[in-house]
This record gives C-alpha cells, sequence and structure tokens, in this order.
C-alpha cells in the first residue's frame, strides 16, 4: 500500500472495527510500502495484511447497521 492508501485504509478498519495498525514497512521510510500489524511495536510486530484483507471482505459482505447517536421512539421530559 502506499501512505495515501493506508490512511484510507486505516479509516476503513477502524469504521468496520476490525483490528491492525496501520504502518510503514520500514519506519525509516513512511514513503514506501505499508502494511497491516497486529502491534505497533516495530521490532516485535506481525504483518497481518493478508488476514484482515480477508476480513475486510466478509465485513463488506454483511448489512452494515445504522449508527444510533439518539432515541429512534420516545419523549424527552424537560426536567422542571
Amino acid at each position: 500500500m502506499t501512505p495515501e492508501e493506508a490512511r484510507k485504509m486505516d479509516v476503513a478498519l477502524r469504521q468496520l472495527g476490525l483490528p491492525g495498525v496501520v504502518a510503514p514497512f520500514d519506519p525509516e521510510n513512511p514513503a514506501g510500502e505499508w502494511g497491516i500489524f497486529d502491534r505497533a511495536d516495530p521490532e516485535t510486530r506481525q504483518d497481518i495484511s493478508e488476514e484482515i484483507f480477508g476480513l475486510f471482505g466478509k465485513a463488506l459482505d454483511e448489512p452494515l447497521q445504522p449508527r444510533r447517536s439518539a432515541p429512534t421512539r420516545g419523549f424527552v421530559i424537560p426536567q422542571a
């Protein structure tokens, strides 16, 4: 992934509730290729890009649930 694709992937993973840390393969070269890792620490992380791409496809096949920020029915009674 390019850095721009990585930014979009990070947003999509968060919206779908999928795990993963999107980061460059080489921390010294943020303009290079990026991947999806199980943790942020470059010393101990594992590349989980393929696994997440599979989960990503499954998540897109499921119907999206609408976000509810307020009650859908009922009354709001202000306190006197």
